[in-house]
């Protein structure tokens, strides 16, 4: 029987829930589900890359040979062996990193969000790159912050401008490897400076390194948290090197901040699936990732290369963009005149999608930015969708 109610239900939201905003992106990627758009917006992997076979094969065996193990409940902390192995992966240089110093997570994202849980309160001093990605100022926002923008410039974060910023922050985060949205890396000696600048500084660094494995030329730079694993915290992901679809994803900090972040994980979602653990476990054991990756990265070279060609044979001399060597982006600068957010209203009247730079901005957004994504798009595409992107520009000039 339905009950009558004299008026609407009224809801109180928290000013925490009052404040949340919505991705720009996923927003985007609404319109971008229509297959005639060609879509340089998305941060995807290409579905060109994902182990179908090989993950069915690794279900079915985990399935048939202990499968009320991997369908039961799971510690919080994460199933034993993937966490060993991503311990042994991530000891380098000298650096011993322990499988209890690892947590598993459902997707990098959450790592965020515990972080965020963990470190921030109201007002918290926090230190994020000039632009940063915006899921992570997505998740930390919820908790309500004092964003700080550290200086960078074409070479990346700058870790000498910290010293005059870094008084009472609660951490710094940054993406050293082909950083989302600009495709910029950080060289090994500033690598260092920032490390050695951090630990000076008693600044805990956040060092998110989805893309790190998809360097051009097969050659992986130095992790941050092999410098300093008492002071740096890595975030890692099975998205790009496997499949974004299992949301599996890793945090790795020093034994009290892992601890807090269990602690937080287990108020979330008690434990990450522990199923979609051990299929991940018997995919990568063997090596099978030393076989795989090297697929994307010429895949994703190959598609990089067809759109920076694109760009310097249709976009005007005025406009300037990073070549980066590795992961999934390419920023664009355009005059200063030209906001990007109206370009993009042109440009998907002629089926052209794009992300416009300002969200990425957590202070004063530089509004004639965009970011371009190459990996799902072939090339033969990528050369017509940015011809006429390179035409809506040049009209604007």
């Amino acid at each position: 029987m339905k009950i009558e109610t004299p008026n609407p239900l009224q809801w109180n939201f928290s000013e925490r829930a009052k404040g949340m905003q919505a991705s720009f992106i996923r927003e985007i990627l609404k319109v971008t589900q229509q297959p005639e758009i060609t879509s340089f917006a998305g941060g995807l992997p290409s579905p060109a890359t994902f182990p179908v076979e090989i993950m069915k094969a690794a279900y079915d065996k985990v399935l048939s040979t202990n499968g009320k193990v991997a369908l039961q409940y799971g510690p919080t902390d994460g199933y034993m062996p993937l966490r060993q192995w991503i311990a042994d992966s991530l000891s380098e240089n000298g650096a011993k990193i322990l499988p209890e110093q690892v947590l598993m997570v459902s997707g990098s994202q959450q790592a965020l969000d515990l972080i965020g849980k963990v470190l921030i309160d109201e007002g918290s001093k926090v230190l994020v790159e000039t632009p940063s990605y915006l899921g992570a100022l997505q998740a930390f926002s919820v908790y309500r912050p004092e964003f700080h923008s550290v200086a960078t410039d074409e070479h990346g974060l700058v870790p000498s401008s910290l010293d005059a910023i870094a008084e009472g922050a609660r951490l710094l985060y940054a993406l050293p490897n082909f950083q989302n949205p600009t495709g910029r890396s950080l060289s090994v000696a500033r690598r260092q400076e920032l490390v050695e600048t951090c630990a000076r500084l008693n600044l805990p660094l956040i060092e998110d390194d989805p893309y790190g494995s998809l360097s051009y030329t097969g050659q992986p730079s130095p992790k941050m948290i092999a410098m300093n694993p008492e002071g740096v915290i890595y975030m890692g992901s099975f998205s790009k090197v496997l499949t974004p679809g299992i949301r599996l994803g890793y945090v790795v900090a020093p034994l009290p901040m892992v601890r807090r972040l269990e602690l937080a994980k287990q108020a979330a979602d008690l434990h990450t699936a522990q199923l979609t653990q051990m299929v991940v476990h018997e995919v990568v054991k063997d090596g099978f990732l030393d076989q795989h990756i090297p697929t994307i990265r010429k895949l994703y070279g190959d598609q990089c290369q067809a759109m920076l060609t694109a760009m310097d044979e249709h976009f005007p001399k005025e406009a300037t963009w990073t070549k980066p060597d590795g992961g999934m982006f390419i920023w664009v600068d355009l005059p200063k005149h030209i906001n990007a957010m109206e370009l993009l209203d042109e440009a998907i009247k002629h089926k052209i999608a794009f992300v416009p730079g300002a969200p990425f901005y957590a202070n004063e957004p530089a509004t004639n930015t965009l970011r371009l994504s190459f990996v799902t798009v072939p090339p033969e595409r990528i050369r017509a969708g940015i011809e006429v992107l390179g035409k809506l520009i040049k009209a604007r000039m």
